[in-house]
């Protein structure tokens, strides 16, 4: 257990932040990323290509190669929409959660499922891309969070966690 290590990876609103720790808890190393989101095409949004160079940023801090971790966790912005199509392409800019454009298929999405479906959630991303007849909508094949597609990025595996699940559509009832 002495030379376990544990990276810890944050993707904030202005920061790219890594942290790897030992089995006690104390810090071996931390490094950082600052980024900024633009306005894209009427949508705000981050350049996919910031979060590798952010990683890279945080993995050089380390200063040494890193073969092997015994555990990791990703935590990023859970709303937002990253539509790639069956190719594994990205279909149109990263939507962050700052844009508030889907209030109309937030409503519809809400009275149809009857429940809360707020701007932000990626299923209403896609419904007013739906809605509004965008040229891609057409074309998804999936739907990532920010940290999913770092998940996938670095692993390889589709798979989220019930939290950010929870920023991409509604979940009421759901096991461990």
């Amino acid at each position: 257990m002495k030379d376990k290590k544990f990276l810890g990876i944050e993707l904030g609103s202005t920061r790219i932040k890594a942290v790897l720790i030992d089995a006690r808890g104390a810090v071996l190393c931390a490094g950082g990323y600052e980024w900024e989101n633009t306005l894209t095409d009427g949508y705000w949004s981050y350049a996919l290509e910031d979060v590798e160079k952010g990683l890279r940023a945080c993995y050089a801090a380390y200063g040494q190669p890193l073969a092997h971790i015994d555990g990791m966790g990703v935590s990023a912005m859970m709303h937002g929409y990253l539509a790639f199509n069956a190719q594994d392409e990205l279909l149109v800019p990263f939507r962050t959660w700052r844009n508030t454009n889907t209030a109309r298929a937030a409503a519809a999405l809400s009275d149809a499922l009857q429940c809360n479906m707020p701007m932000r959630w990626s299923a209403a991303h896609y419904y007013q891309a739906v809605l509004d007849k965008e040229e891609h909508a057409g074309k998804v094949a999936h739907l990532h969070t920010l940290a999913s597609y770092v998940h996938y990025r670095l692993t390889g595996q589709n798979a989220i966690g019930v939290g950010d699940a929870s920023g991409m559509f509604p979940i009421q009832d759901y096991d461990y």
